[in-house]
């Protein structure tokens, strides 16, 4: 563990994920990795750690058999910091983002189960009527603030709708999991407990009368091997459904949108070859990565990494936002220029080894829908106002557009009003 006499606890470390730093991202990653691909830093509240920034030793730190995601052995380590809200019973805590083998193995095989690609492709015909009835709902003003209007709403219906979660229970959802997304403090962790509590009553109600949603099958999945998920695993891996399977979307769809906007002939180009906006996600995820940081890992014992001594209890955080400007691109080109016609975009956007994102199936359909019907809708899309920057999100490890205020002529589109 670093105390506070360490050697490393020095002033004129970065300091990362404060609102200065989340503004201007892409600079403050670029400096950090012209120095070097890890560099020892504080986050914005003050706490020491190990942070990535190049591409292929994110790779390598995602996948790293002496990096734990498991919080509870530094238990102490985190109350001592102030962020005990990832132990469990605080809030994350009981789910298989923050387990390691066997745990994770056993618990990521029942969810598995029921998350299938198979199931998500099924949603597409839903996804794509919400994502022209949300347009329908705005078009006549014809300027809006695309993050309220559209790039939340959708998202969050969509998981809703398919855990089971009632109408009349959204708008509270939605607050909770962005107070739980922000940096740790009071404000997250009564966020997280709003949640769990909502949501354990909700799996009650199921356990008492089941209904055809994602909910209902993890309470009844079994796997001869692998057991069945316990109360506490069954909250743990609601909360996560909710809140990974809605933020990160929210912030895909509006990043892609800011990109396409300050450059308008990548929007030209995929206007003109829709179909090839399934293969362009992929660049906006490398582009500009929905989730800047991963949450933390703990080193299990001493190891080197990139070159750097990461010692028993230091912790390590992998810039995901960093890491996609550093992934190789084709010959000649550079990372930092947005290409949508990219025959293969590489990113770690969805993570990497054991833990690659098990909801990426849906996030790439849901992205993909909610991007083509919004080009072929909105052919004038436009910012309302060129000159004033784009707010990001100033705290967290989420990065995404605060609001997306734009101007546009809507047209009819293509759409199927049977489909409900």
């Amino acid at each position: 563990m670093i105390t506070n006499d360490s050697p490393h606890n020095s002033p004129e470390l970065p300091r990362i994920g404060g609102p200065e730093f989340k503004t201007h991202a892409h600079e403050r990653y670029a400096e950090l990795r012209r120095r070097g691909p890890i560099h020892r830093v504080r986050t914005a509240d003050g706490s020491l750690g190990w942070l990535v920034v190049g591409h292929e030793l994110a790779r390598e730190a995602l996948a790293h058999p002496k990096l734990s995601k498991d919080p509870e052995p530094f238990a102490d380590q985190l109350r001592a910091s102030g962020r005990h809200i990832l132990l469990a019973g605080s809030g994350f805590g009981g789910n298989m983002l923050m387990a390691d083998p066997p745990e994770h193995t056993r618990l990521r095989r029942l969810v598995s189960g029921v998350f299938t690609t198979q199931a998500v492709e099924r949603l597409a015909p839903r996804i794509e009527h919400l994502a022209h009835q949300l347009i329908d709902d705005f078009s006549g003003h014809n300027s809006t603030d695309l993050v309220s209007s559209y790039t939340t709403p959708l998202p969050i219906t969509v998981i809703s709708e398919l855990l089971g979660v009632p109408e009349e229970a959204r708008a509270d959802l939605l607050a909770w999991t962005r107070h739980a997304m922000r940096a740790p403090s009071e404000l997250q962790r009564s966020g997280l407990l709003a949640l769990n509590e909502y949501l354990g009553g909700l799996l009650r109600a199921k356990r008492r009368a089941p209904a055809d949603d994602l909910l209902s099958r993890l309470i009844a999945v079994r796997d001869d091997d692998a057991g069945t998920l316990s109360e506490t695993e069954l909250l743990g891996t609601a909360v996560i459904l909710v809140v990974a399977g809605h933020e990160t979307t929210v912030n895909l769809l509006g990043n892609a949108v800011v990109a396409l906007l300050d450059h308008p002939d990548q929007a030209r180009a995929l206007r003109d070859d829709p179909g090839r906006v399934p293969a362009a996600v992929e660049e906006f995820l490398r582009y500009d990565s929905p989730l800047e940081l991963t949450p933390t890992r703990f080193a299990t014992e001493e190891f080197r990494l990139g070159g750097e001594l990461i010692r028993a209890g230091e912790t390590v955080t992998v810039s995901l936002t960093s890491a996609g400007r550093d992934a190789p691109v084709e010959e000649g080109a550079d990372p930092d220029e947005l290409n949508v016609l990219r025959d293969r975009a590489r990113h770690v956007a969805f993570g990497h080894g054991i833990h690659y994102c098990i909801g990426a199936p849906l996030a790439r359909l849901e992205g993909a829908i909610a991007l083509q019907v919004l080009l072929s809708r909105l052919p004038t899309l436009t910012w309302e106002d060129p000159t004033e920057p784009v707010a990001w999100l100033p705290a967290g490890i989420t990065r995404g557009p605060v609001r997306l205020r734009v101007r546009f002529t809507a047209t009819g589109g293509v759409r199927d009003p049977e489909v409900r």
